[in-house]
C-alpha cells in the first residue's frame, strides 16, 4: 500500500472507528503493553486470559481457581476437526455457559459458569486494541482492530483506504488469509476466529460484515444503527454518519453486541456442509421492535403486530431469532410458542428450519388432537402447526386450550387464511395470546386487513431495499405471446353440426360458457410453440450459467401438455409437480407422485449440479418455495395480485453467479402485472377507511335479524313449514339476498371470536341447510356447457394455427419506474377500452336490478366484445370504438329507458320487457304503466319492503293486471317475482 493510501486508511477509517468505539460507546482502548500483560505475554493466544479470568470471578463469585482454569480452557483449548466446529463449540459455551464443579457446605454440585452478563451489558468489560499481532502456525497476522468483551475477541475489524479500487474485496480477501482458507492455508491465525463472531471490513463510506468462513458474496452492509436513530447518531457524532459509522453503531453498541452473539447466531447443515449464519440488520431490528412492543404495550391485546419483509429476505430465520429471544425474555415467563402456517409444505419447511437451527424441542403437531394436547402441556412448549388443525382442536368457542398470557403465536404468510373461521378458532382457543404476523405481501384493503387483524407494522423491509442490500437479486420481466389465428369461417357451423340436439339458445350459452381463454391456452399447437420458445430461451440464456427454470401453467391438464411437449422436443430433464385427486382422468393419474416422490424431485431440483433442470407446476411451489438455483420462471397462467407476486419472488433468491431473476410471461396481460406491482408500493392510508369492530358487530346483529325475520313465530323444527314460506319466487330471492348479507357480515367480523358466538354460528348453519333444501325443491336441471367442453376444445384446436412467438415487451427491471409507466401505456387504446369496460361492468352490477332485462342484454353484448378483444384478438382500437357506443347506451338505460324505443321510462320502462312481446307494443306499454302505477301506490307505505302483508298485496295487484292483460298462467308467477325485484330496486326507501 502506498504511503498516501496508508495515511488515508489511518485518518479516514481507523481513527474514526476507534473514536466511535471509545467516545460513543465507552470502549476502553488497550495499548500493546496492555495486551501483552492481559494475555500473560503469550503472543499465540488470541484471548486476553488475564482479563477473562478477572471477569469470570466477578460474574461468578462462587467460582474457585480450578473452575476458572476449566472455564478459560473451554474457550482456549477447543478440540475440533476444523475452524467451523471450533467456532460452534465456542459459541455454545459463550451463549449458554459451561459447567464447573462447586462445593458448598461440604456438598458438591455442578453450577453454570457465565462468560457474560447478558441482562446488564454494562457489567461486562468492553475493550479494543489496534494493530495486535496474533501468532499463526507460520507467521503472525496483525488485524487493524480487535474488539474484546471480558477478554474474549468477539469482533475483528479490517480497515481499508477509501481510495482503493475495491476496498471491500481487498478486506474480505485479507480475512480469508487470516482464517487460513483455500490458497492461504497455513498463512493465517485461525485460532483468533474460534471465539470471534464478527468479521468487519470498513472503508469510511462503505462497510460490510461477515462471520466465520462467510463467502465473499454473502458479506453484507448494516444500514440501521437501531436502537439509535440516524438523527440521534448524527447528533452524537456531530456530523453526518458514514457507512462505517452506521455499521459499527449497529453491530458494536455494547447491548447490541452481546444480544447479537447470544440470540442472532445459528449453525445449520446444508447439503452436508456446516455453515454459520448471522442476522441481517432487518432481522435484528424487526425482532427488537417486536420485543419493544411486547414489553411496552399498554393494551395486552395489542402486543402483536406485522413484520412485513419481502419474499426471499429471510422471514423464516427472523421467526427463529424472535423465538430464541422470546425464550429468554424474563417478561415472557417461559413462553409457549406457536408457529402457524397455512400449508403442509410450509409447515414442513418452517419445522425443518427450526430443527436445523438447533432450536430446542420443537413439536410438529400431526392433528388437531395432537395440537390441543401439546398446547395443554404447560409453559415452555414450541409447537408448529397449520391453521387448519385448529378446526378440530377448538370445536367450539368455549373450548379454550389455554388462557395464559405468555402464549405467542407467529403466523407465516399472514396475508392468507387469517381472516376466517379457522383463524377465529385459533383466537378462541388461545384468547390471550400475542399475535405476530409475518408476510411479504400484507393486505390492506376493504374488510381484509393484515394490520387490522394483527396490529400495526412492527417493521417493514420492502423489495427495493432488499435488492439494494443484496439480500435478494433484482427481478427482470419480459412479455411474450404465441401468435394465434383461427382458420376457416366454418367454426360456428362445426360447433352446431357437432351438437344437433342443442337449441340456438343453448348453443349461445355453450359459446359463452366455454372459457375460451383456457381452451386456447391449452391448445396443443400453442403449447408446442411456447415449449419450443422456452427451450430456445433456456438453452441460450439460463443453462450456460448453470441455473434452472420453473414453468407455471393455467391448469393441470395444460401442465401435462407442457411436460409431454418438452420431452418430445428433447428438453433437459424435467418434472411435473401438481396436486392430485382420486377423480383425476387417466391422463392426469399417469403423472401422479407420492409425497415422497414429490419431495425427491424437489430435492434434486434444488441441487445445482443435478440433471433435473425444469419444474412444471400449476398450483404448487408458487409460495414458500426456496430454490436459489432457480433463475427464471416461465409464466403461462392468469395469476393475479398476491399470488402473482409470490410466484415472481421464486426467482429472487441469491446464489453464486446469479445477478438477476427473470420472469418470462406468456399470458400477456399487462394490466395484471401493473396491478400486482402496485402492491409493492402500497400506501398505508387504507386502514383508516376500514370499519371499526364495534360497527361490524352491529352490522352482524342487524343482518342476522333480517335473515331470521321471515321465520319469526315459526317452529324451526318443522322444516316443511319453513320451506313452505320460501315457495314464492320473490320471497326465495329475498331470502337468498338476506342469507348472503348475513354470511358476508360474519366474514367481516372474523377472525374475531365474536363471530363464533351463538346464535350466529348455529343460525347460519341452519339457514344454509334450509337454503340448500329449498334450492333442491325448486331445482330445474340447467344446461351445463362443461359437458361439451372436450369436444368444443377439439373443434377449436382444428381451426387454430400458431404463427410463432413474438416478444411484446423486452426484458426490464420490475423496480424501474419506467417499466411501470411502459406497462400502463403499452396500448393507450387498450387501456382506455379497459377503463370503459370496467365502468360499464360496474354500472351493470350496481343498477341491473332496476332494469334486469335491458341490463342483461347489455351484459351479453359486453361479454361478446370482451371475448372478441381478448380471445379472437380484435384490435384494441376497434373494441374501444364499440365500447364507447355501449357506454352511451348504458347511460340511456340508467336514465330510465328500456332500450326498446317505446318511449317508456322509469319503473314502467323497466317492467315492459317482462310483458309478453307477442302483443301490440301499445297494449304492452299500457300494461307495464298500469303495473307501475299500482306498485307506486303501495310503495308509499314506510318500510314496505320489510312488511310481508304489503308485499303480498303488491304481488296480488301485479298478478291481477297480468291476468287481465292475458298472460299465460304458467308465466305469471315468474314474471311477478321479477317485477317485485324491480320494485325493491326502485321504490325501497
Amino acid at each position: 500500500m502506498s504511503q498516501g493510501a496508508d495515511q488515508l486508511e489511518r485518518e479516514w477509517v481507523e481513527e474514526p472507528a476507534a473514536d466511535l468505539l471509545r467516545v460513543l460507546f465507552d470502549y476502553k482502548a488497550l495499548s500493546s503493553a496492555d495486551v501483552r500483560r492481559l494475555r500473560e505475554g503469550l503472543s499465540a493466544e488470541p484471548v486476553l486470559t488475564v482479563r477473562l479470568a478477572e471477569c469470570l470471578v466477578r460474574l461468578n463469585p462462587w467460582l474457585g481457581e480450578d473452575g476458572v482454569r476449566r472455564a478459560v480452557a473451554a474457550v482456549t483449548r477447543i478440540a475440533a476437526v476444523d475452524l467451523m466446529e471450533a467456532n460452534e463449540k465456542a459459541h455454545t459455551a459463550l451463549s449458554y455457559g459451561v459447567t464447573a464443579p462447586h462445593t458448598e457446605n461440604g456438598r458438591r454440585q455442578d453450577r453454570n459458569v457465565r462468560f457474560f452478563d447478558f441482562d446488564d451489558p454494562s457489567a461486562n468489560a468492553f475493550e479494543f486494541a489496534r494493530q495486535v499481532p496474533i501468532r499463526g502456525p507460520r507467521q503472525d497476522i496483525i488485524p487493524d482492530i480487535v474488539v474484546y468483551v471480558n477478554g474474549l475477541p468477539l469482533a475483528v475489524i479490517e480497515c481499508k483506504s477509501p481510495a482503493l479500487a475495491d476496498p471491500m474485496g481487498d478486506a474480505i480477501s485479507q480475512f480469508r488469509r487470516y482464517e487460513s482458507r483455500d490458497e492461504f492455508s497455513g498463512l493465517g491465525a485461525p485460532r483468533l476466529f474460534e471465539t470471534a463472531q464478527l468479521s468487519i471490513a470498513i472503508a469510511h463510506d462503505v462497510a460490510k460484515y461477515g462471520t466465520t468462513l462467510t463467502p465473499a458474496r454473502q458479506w453484507a452492509e448494516w444500514k440501521d444503527p437501531y436502537p439509535l436513530t440516524l438523527d440521534a447518531l448524527t447528533a452524537q457524532l456531530g456530523r453526518t454518519p458514514s457507512g462505517q459509522d452506521i455499521l459499527l453503531a449497529g453491530l458494536l453498541a455494547p447491548a447490541n453486541l452481546v444480544d447479537l452473539v447470544r440470540n442472532f447466531v445459528m449453525f445449520e447443515t446444508i447439503n452436508g456442509r456446516r455453515i454459520k449464519k448471522f442476522a441481517r440488520y432487518q432481522q435484528f431490528v424487526a425482532v427488537g421492535k417486536a420485543i419493544e412492543r411486547i414489553r411496552g404495550a399498554v393494551n395486552p391485546q395489542r402486543r402483536g403486530g406485522v413484520i412485513h419483509h419481502t419474499q426471499g429476505s429471510g422471514k423464516s430465520l427472523t421467526m427463529v431469532f424472535l423465538a430464541t429471544k422470546l425464550r429468554r425474555l424474563p417478561e415472557a415467563e417461559n413462553p409457549t410458542l406457536v408457529i402457524v402456517t397455512d400449508r403442509t409444505d410450509l409447515d414442513d419447511q418452517i419445522a425443518a428450519q427450526f430443527k436445523r437451527s438447533g432450536f430446542a424441542n420443537p413439536i410438529q403437531a400431526e392433528s388437531g388432537e395432537a395440537l390441543r394436547k401439546a398446547l395443554s402441556g404447560g409453559a415452555g412448549t414450541t409447537v408448529l402447526t397449520t391453521v387448519h388443525k385448529f378446526h378440530s382442536a377448538v370445536p367450539r368457542r368455549s373450548a379454550v386450550i389455554s388462557d395464559a398470557k405468555n402464549v405467542f403465536i407467529m403466523v407465516d404468510e399472514a396475508h392468507r387464511t387469517q381472516y376466517g373461521a379457522l383463524a377465529a378458532r385459533m383466537r378462541a382457543g388461545l384468547p390471550n395470546a400475542c399475535m405476530l404476523a409475518f408476510t411479504g405481501t400484507p393486505i390492506d384493503k376493504k374488510d381484509r386487513s393484515t394490520r387490522e387483524v394483527f396490529g400495526d407494522y412492527l417493521h417493514r423491509y420492502l423489495i427495493d431495499q432488499a435488492v439494494k442490500d443484496g439480500a435478494t437479486v433484482p427481478i427482470f420481466y419480459e412479455m411474450r405471446d404465441a401468435c394465434l389465428r383461427i382458420d376457416g369461417r366454418n367454426l360456428e357451423s362445426d360447433i352446431r353440426n357437432s351438437f344437433p340436439e342443442l337449441s340456438d339458445e343453448e348453443i349461445e350459452k355453450l359459446k359463452r360458457g366455454m372459457r375460451l381463454q383456457e381452451k386456447l391456452a391449452g391448445a396443443p399447437q400453442r403449447v408446442e410453440a411456447i415449449a419450443k420458445d422456452i427451450l430456445e430461451h433456456y438453452r441460450s440464456t439460463i443453462a450456460p450459467n448453470g441455473f434452472k427454470a420453473q414453468i407455471v401453467t393455467a391448469s393441470r391438464d395444460v401442465a401435462v401438455s407442457y411436460v409431454e411437449a418438452l420431452r418430445r422436443l428433447g428438453a433437459p430433464e424435467c418434472a411435473l409437480i401438481m396436486s392430485t385427486s382420486n377423480n383425476d382422468s387417466a391422463r392426469l393419474q399417469a403423472h401422479h407422485l407420492s409425497k415422497r416422490e414429490r419431495d425427491d424431485r424437489i430435492f434434486h431440483f434444488k441441487k445445482p449440479d443435478d440433471p433435473l433442470k425444469i419444474l412444471v407446476v400449476c398450483d404448487m411451489l408458487l409460495t414458500g418455495f426456496d430454490a436459489p438455483v432457480e433463475q427464471v420462471i416461465y409464466l403461462d397462467a392468469p395469476l393475479r395480485e398476491h399470488t402473482l407476486l409470490q410466484a415472481i419472488a421464486r426467482v429472487n433468491r441469491t446464489a453464486e453467479g446469479k445477478t438477476y431473476g427473470l420472469v418470462v410471461d406468456y399470458w400477456g396481460d399487462n394490466r395484471r402485472i401493473s396491478n400486482a406491482l402496485d402492491l409493492f408500493s402500497e400506501e398505508d392510508g387504507v386502514l383508516n377507511a376500514l370499519r371499526p369492530l364495534s360497527e361490524k358487530i352491529q352490522l352482524l346483529e342487524s343482518r342476522h335479524r333480517a335473515a331470521m325475520r321471515l321465520f319469526e313465530g315459526v317452529d324451526r323444527a318443522d322444516e316443511a313449514k319453513c320451506l313452505a314460506l320460501l315457495d314464492p319466487d320473490d320471497v326465495r330471492a329475498k331470502f337468498e339476498l338476506d342469507f348472503l348479507r348475513f354470511a358476508e357480515a360474519m366474514d367481516m367480523v372474523l377472525p374475531d371470536p365474536k363471530a363464533l358466538e351463538e346464535p350466529y354460528v348455529s343460525d347460519l348453519k341452519w339457514l344454509a341447510r334450509l337454503r340448500v333444501t329449498a334450492r333442491r325443491a325448486h331445482y330445474q336441471e340447467p344446461f351445463d356447457p362443461k359437458d361439451y367442453g372436450a369436444k368444443v376444445g377439439e373443434i377449436i384446436t382444428k381451426h387454430l394455427s400458431v404463427e410463432g412467438v413474438e416478444q411484446l415487451l423486452v426484458k426490464r427491471d420490475i423496480l424501474d419506474p419506467a417499466f411501470k409507466q411502459h406497462l400502463d401505456s403499452l396500448s393507450s387504446a387498450e387501456a382506455k377500452a379497459a377503463e370503459i369496460e370496467h365502468a360499464i361492468r360496474h354500472e351493470i352490477h350496481v343498477h341491473r336490478d332496476e332494469n334486469p332485462m335491458a341490463y342483461a342484454s347489455l351484459w351479453e353484448q359486453l361479454e361478446k366484445i370482451v371475448n372478441e378483444r381478448r380471445e379472437a384478438r380484435v384490435s384494441a382500437a376497434s373494441a374501444l370504438a364499440r365500447l364507447e357506443e355501449m357506454a352511451a347506451q348504458v347511460s340511456g338505460v340508467r336514465a330510465g329507458g328500456s332500450g326498446s324505443g317505446h318511449g317508456l321510462s322509469g319503473a314502467a320502462g323497466a317492467i315492459l320487457p317482462f310483458i309478453d312481446d307477442g302483443a301490440d307494443i301499445e297494449i304492452r306499454s299500457g300494461a307495464a304503466a298500469d303495473v307501475a302505477r299500482a306498485l307506486e301506490g303501495y310503495a308509499v307505505v314506510v318500510d314496505w319492503q320489510h312488511k310481508e302483508d304489503v308485499q303480498r298485496q303488491m304481488r296480488r295487484a301485479i298478478k291481477e293486471r297480468l291476468r287481465s292483460f292475458g298472460m299465460e298462467a304458467a308465466k305469471i308467477e315468474a314474471v311477478t317475482a321479477k317485477v317485485m325485484d324491480v320494485a325493491r330496486a326502485r321504490f325501497a326507501r
